[in-house]
């Protein structure tokens, strides 16, 4: 699982002219599912997006020191399969991407997991599988990319063993 982790000061969600989703300062996460993904990289993601320390600690002064629980924040989590793609000559290609649906149960999952983990309140997303229109102020800016350890493995894989080309 792949996970972009921008801090905003606000973010929103558009489907269709009419906003889905919508938070104030939090962390806006696109989410990536890769096609073997398992419930423990969900669990790693969702971990380590709830734990960091990306938010200043205003009593000591101290940058880096809050996450976004201890700072009361909000959680906006978008779908994007396409964080799976790569290029093929100019055309991009997504087929390590899971299929939407696997893929769509899957997230709603994670979605929930969030919500368990933190405060459901607080956890938004966008519409899986829609053509959105997100908006952000990213605060910093900030933006940290989280990749869980099976994905990792499996792309850094790929790439070492790609398909013998078959001479004709």
């Amino acid at each position: 699982m792949r996970a972009v982790v921008q801090r905003v000061s606000s973010a929103s969600v558009e489907v269709e002219g009419r906003v889905v989703s919508q938070i104030g300062p939090g962390l806006l996460v696109l989410v990536g599912i890769h096609e073997s993904d398992t419930e423990s990289d969900a669990d790693y993601i969702c971990r380590k997006v709830l734990n960091m320390r990306l938010f200043t600690n205003e009593s000591s002064g101290r940058g880096w020191d809050r996450n976004v629980m201890q700072k009361d924040f909000e959680v906006l989590l978008v779908s994007q399969f396409t964080l799976y793609g790569f290029l093929k000559g100019n055309k991009p290609d997504f087929h390590l991407a899971m299929p939407p649906q696997q893929a769509r149960p899957f997230y709603d999952s994670l979605v929930e997991r969030f919500g368990k983990a933190y405060k459901k309140e607080a956890i938004k997303d966008g519409v899986f599988g829609a053509m959105m229109n997100v908006s952000l102020v990213n605060d910093g800016p900030v933006t940290m990319q989280l990749d869980s350890f099976q994905s990792t493995r499996n792309v850094v894989s790929a790439a070492k063993d790609p398909e013998p080309v078959k001479a004709d």
